[in-house]
């Protein structure tokens, strides 16, 4: 789909603008300082909550994309940039823990996503699983152990509502929401988000590789932490750590596929 002036309707992008490589951060104001891990970056267009820039890494022509913020706005990036070409797609966000043993700057390389949100099944059935390629799996979590970080591999919760989550024991329906997230904990869900879901099955449908890293900003039982912890876990946030993760991680796949 195009606007009257031939670009994609929302990422008003056009042919060449991308590499086939992209990394797909949610928020627009990180766009800036990935690219400034690539070689010869430049801005490419902003519309809305999409910023794109464009550089290259080993010789190879890449991208960085923002989602903005849950699965709606996420399928549309998708959609767009493989459109235009891209054919490996990777999220570079944050994350809240789903278990003990996970911690506040840990990274959590996500192998699938559960479709706990309203997009994806707009595409397929929700029996349909939302995975990873394990080409992208394998690659981010060299890259982490590379960079001597606490990697863990597994299963993250795509949902639409942040507040549902984090502060869910106040919603009208509190006992549902905490029996709901208690099941999934026990299934062994690693960490909460808001858009691995529809990149994984937009992947999937058009035949796409598809991953995802996330950097844990928060501990397991919010309960527990005081709102200075939380204020000052926050301040600590250091986006550096998954955007390096995201950006080794690219270079092994880019190695590999030279091969």
């Amino acid at each position: 789909m195009k606007n009257e002036e031939g670009l994609a309707f929302h990422l008003h992008i056009k042919d060449g603008d991308i590499g086939r490589y992209v990394l797909l951060p949610g928020d627009p104001g990180r766009c800036e300082k990935i690219a400034r891990y690539f070689d010869n970056p430049h801005f490419v267009a902003q519309n809305r909550e999409y910023v794109t820039w464009t550089g290259t890494l080993l010789g190879e022509k890449v991208s960085v994309v923002s989602t903005g913020i849950g699965c709606p706005s996420a399928a549309i990036a998708v959609e767009e940039l493989i459109e235009h070409g891209a054919d490996t797609l990777i999220r570079v966000g944050s994350s809240g823990s789903m278990q003990p043993y996970i911690h506040t700057g840990d990274v959590v390389v996500v192998t699938g996503s559960i479709r706990d949100e309203g997009t994806t099944p707009h595409y397929l059935p929700i029996e349909f699983p939302a995975v990873a390629d394990f080409e992208v799996v394998n690659a981010l979590r060299e890259g982490a152990q590379k960079l001597g970080l606490r990697v863990h591999t597994g299963i993250s919760q795509s949902k639409d509502s942040f507040y549902g989550e984090v502060e869910r024991t106040r919603m009208p329906l509190a006992q549902q929401l905490e029996e709901h997230w208690n099941a999934l904990i026990a299934g062994g869900a690693m960490c909460s988000e808001m858009e691995s879901a529809a990149i994984f099955i937009l992947s999937s449908i058009y035949r796409k590789r598809a991953g995802g890293v996330m950097l844990v900003i928060n501990e397991f039982d919010l309960s527990e932490i005081s709102e200075e912890d939380a204020k000052k876990h926050m301040a600590e946030f250091d986006a550096d750590r998954v955007i390096k993760v995201a950006i080794e991680g690219l270079e092994i796949l880019i190695t590999n596929d030279k091969k």
